[in-house]
């Protein structure tokens, strides 16, 4: 019997590699969301890993390789696949200037998500109809969002999208109000009891 050692897939991979591999689930459902399109979403996740791996020597070992990852991917979709685009997205969201929306919600409350009763609202809502909702968003509020869902810091999302933190903060605010217009009113639509006793977000 050979008794020389077998080498196990597991053995051979890279670390970096292998860590790296494990937010592939995460990358492509973001990717999916941002461009729309499963294809489009294909080729982003696999142009994303391309430029992790050739650059590999630029993360440094211990910090946060999924932010690493998810600034790559954000900003391949931003310098490539948003081009792709036939047309721009415009909404009523357009019209709203930034700054003072950056004022209000910098002196406002903190604690303003999980209790607020439009939580329950969305709650009720369909994931399906929610993937709805977020692809009427416009592009730029819509990444906001999606990096928010995936757990990252303003200071995070700022250094993926090249903005400040402030514009960060003004986008997600406007991104989470459409959002809840647009679910507080299918769900009034479709008649949950929660809607209807709650006035429609402002």
């Amino acid at each position: 019997m050979d008794a020389s050692p077998v080498g196990t897939e597991s053995d051979a991979t890279d670390p970096f590699e292998r860590d790296a591999l494990s937010y592939l689930d995460a990358l492509y459902r973001t990717a999916l969301r941002m461009t729309r399109s499963e294809e489009e979403a294909e080729d982003l996740v696999q142009e994303t890993y391309i430029r992790a791996f050739r650059f590999q020597e630029q993360f440094e070992a211990g910090t946060n390789l999924k932010a690493w990852l998810f600034r790559i991917l954000t900003n391949t979709f931003i310098n490539q696949f948003r081009r792709r685009k036939s047309r721009p997205q415009t909404t009523e969201l357009d019209d709203v200037d930034e700054s003072a929306l950056y004022r209000h919600m910098t002196g406002a409350s903190a604690a303003s998500t999980a209790a607020e009763p439009e939580a329950v609202v969305l709650d009720r809502v369909v994931d399906s109809e929610v993937t709805k909702a977020l692809e009427e968003l416009p592009e730029k509020f819509r990444t906001v969002v999606l990096l928010d869902v995936e757990g990252f810091s303003y200071k995070e999302m700022a250094e993926m999208l090249h903005v400040p933190i402030g514009t960060v903060m003004s986008r997600l605010h406007r991104g989470r109000k459409f959002l809840q217009k647009r679910l507080y009113d299918l769900a009034r639509d479709r008649g949950i009891a929660a809607a209807r006793s709650m006035p429609r977000p402002s």
